[in-house]
């Protein structure tokens, strides 16, 4: 109980820092059983499986979110090449568009939620702390949502997989599910009946930090996965593009415990890595990936904040040592590494020079990788000129001090206006 209180007042202090409204609705829910998917998933993916109304929370001191929300559960598809539901909620603007040609759709791909089904960002887009059981998911992409629904921008929002369905662990940060995840919300919008968005609608990508990698897995991922969309432009906003690194640069922070969150986002696909975890895990290594699968971010914090996964490991190794000199710990880690497909449309990728948990020299790297595809890359570092010690704050401040210059570079793409790489450039920037 007393976890359960502590983890309260960090939503609530984050609700007041943000300026949001800071009671939820008690009246909103979803309806009984829509996050529980169907034994029989319909063919393709983006279908769209079951709808509903649902009401939006209150931002903004008080001021509603300028549009109507559906809430929505589509199929996708997982690693494995296997059906998967998953649900997240569109948003059709009470704005005008006043750019040129069809409302665009801005597909979001949320922050670091957790990894229990509470912190699904559809139920706290609703009622901006969402309280279940002992867990506690805050909607803190909400003034992101906000600001695209008042520049008369559709938006639609996934949960990702496994993320609010109750039939699988959330996938964290595996970039094949991230991404199929968010292509296949903007092709579910696109099919929702009485919306203003049509398949002509010009779509953007968009995210920061988990949503960062989403955003970014989704670009490369699109050209072969869904080559119809038309796709205008990708914000990828402190990426984990390469997880190796971030398995280092996050450890021994106030979130390390979201280290755990990938191993378990990765083992379900690769049974090897599973049965090394048996034997490499401590008791309290294995308590805690238990742990996690349940928890919202807050909590994960309350736990394993500042916590070392030298603790977790039989060794006295810290996970990053151990999966980096082990082969065969390495390549399903390996494998989640963003940045060796080519996107196909401009991409923004925008890191803090000193983020204290997302490894800023494998973002920078994301960017060279996709410069030496030929693709057409706005890399923006934001100089930061000391570190903050692992407390999230290099990592954060800049998806709220860049939030209006990011949303105008993706409505400028929406809008149809060109856009010069700065690659050439990209060498004399930190």
């Amino acid at each position: 109980m007393l976890r359960t209180v502590k983890t309260f007042a960090v939503a609530a202090a984050a609700a007041l820092a943000l300026g949001l409204a800071s009671a939820p609705s008690a009246t909103a829910a979803p309806s009984e059983g829509f996050y529980d998917p169907p034994a029989d998933l319909p063919a393709g993916n983006g279908t769209l499986v079951r709808s509903e109304p649902m009401k939006l929370a209150l931002t903004l001191k008080g001021l509603y979110m300028p549009g109507t929300a559906t809430r929505l559960l589509y199929t996708s598809t997982d690693e494995a090449g296997a059906p998967a539901a998953v649900t997240g909620a569109y948003i059709e603007p009470t704005k005008k568009w006043t750019g040129k040609g069809p409302r665009p759709l801005v597909a979001v791909a949320a922050g670091t939620q957790g990894q229990g089904d509470a912190c699904a960002p559809s139920k706290s887009l609703e009622t901006f702390i969402n309280i279940q059981g002992n867990e506690l998911g805050i909607g803190y992409e909400i003034p992101s949502i906000h600001d695209f629904l008042n520049r008369g921008m559709a938006v639609v929002l996934t949960d990702y997989i496994g993320l609010g369905t109750t039939d699988r662990v959330h996938t964290y940060t595996n970039r094949l599910d991230m991404g199929h995840a968010l292509l296949d919300a903007a092709r579910a919008a696109l099919k929702l009946p009485n919306t203003s968005v049509t398949a002509a609608s010009p779509v953007g990508l968009y995210g920061y930090s988990q949503g960062g990698g989403a955003a970014g897995s989704a670009a490369e991922l699109a050209p072969t996965y869904a080559p119809e969309l038309n796709l205008k432009g990708a914000f990828a906003g402190a990426p984990p593009a390469n997880l190796v690194e971030v398995l280092k640069s996050a450890d021994g922070t106030d979130l390390t415990g979201v280290i755990a969150y990938a191993i378990n986002g990765i083992t379900p696909y690769h049974p090897e890595l599973q049965g090394a975890l048996d034997e490499l895990a401590t008791p309290a290594g294995k308590e805690a990936l238990e742990k996690v699968k349940t928890q919202c971010i807050g909590s994960t914090l309350l736990s394993y904040g500042f916590q070392k996964t030298s603790k977790w490991t039989t060794t006295g190794k810290s996970l990053y040592d151990t999966v980096k000199n082990d082969p065969a710990l390495r390549a399903p880690v390996d494998a989640q590494r963003i940045g060796t497909l080519k996107p196909s449309i401009p991409v923004q990728v925008l890191t803090g020079t000193k983020d204290d948990i997302v490894d800023h020299a494998q973002a920078k790297q994301l960017a060279k990788d996709w410069c030496a595809q030929g693709v057409n890359v706005t890399y923006v570092p934001v100089v930061q000129p000391i570190g903050t010690a692992g407390t999230a704050l290099n990592h954060l401040t800049p998806m709220i001090t860049r939030l209006v210059p990011s949303h105008d570079w993706l409505a400028d793409r929406l809008a149809g206006k060109s856009v010069r790489s700065n690659c050439s450039s990209l060498w004399l920037l930190p």
